[in-house]
């Protein structure tokens, strides 16, 4: 997340406001960016040399505290953009777990699928009634990513519920 942070940051000084307003309209249908983090993140980043306080401001409100990216800042924004992200094909969501668990503690294993299926529905439901963003061609590609999440989920989905009802005819390999 520090390097989403320099991002925000790369436009220009900011506080730390103007950065979660920032991150919120990149990705709106994201869980919104708590300030605390925003906070602790620029002061890592500041004692790592990143960022840099480059004035402190009282616009007739509280105290606001402004941020610039630094040099190094910009080589590590550089370098991770550089830098493909690893696939999160580990097995290690929240979805994945969940229903292992269940499966693993004699829990209901199908009502679990059955219900998370229900959930990721209603998510899909909910990302495609809404405008996917305008003209915000960021806003839109990171729209499309969700839904496309949600699509791979529901098939895991599907497929689980298949094999816990022992109907599946797909392999551990992922072949009919």
């Amino acid at each position: 997340m520090a390097e989403l942070h320099l991002a925000l940051l790369s436009s220009g000084p900011a506080h730390g406001y103007d950065l979660k307003r920032e991150y919120d309209a990149w990705f709106p249908d994201a869980k919104p960016l708590p300030f605390g983090q925003v906070y602790s993140t620029l002061g890592r980043l500041v004692r790592d040399g990143l960022a840099e306080v480059v004035e402190t401001r009282s616009e007739g409100g509280p105290e606001r505290t402004v941020y610039a990216v630094t040099v190094a800042g910009r080589e590590r924004l550089q370098a991770w953009l550089a830098e493909p992200a690893p696939p999160t094909a580990t097995g290690a969501e929240d979805l994945v777990r969940k229903a292992i668990a269940a499966l693993r503690t004699g829990g209901r294993a199908s009502s679990v699928v059955a219900d998370q299926r229900t959930a990721h529905l209603r998510a899909m439901c909910a990302l495609t009634a809404t405008p996917s963003g305008g003209d915000d061609l960021g806003a839109r590609l990171a729209r499309r990513y969700a839904v496309l999440h949600l699509d791979a989920d529901l098939r895991w989905l599907d497929e689980a519920a298949a094999a816990l009802d022992g109907t599946s005819t797909t392999t551990p390999g992922g072949t009919a």
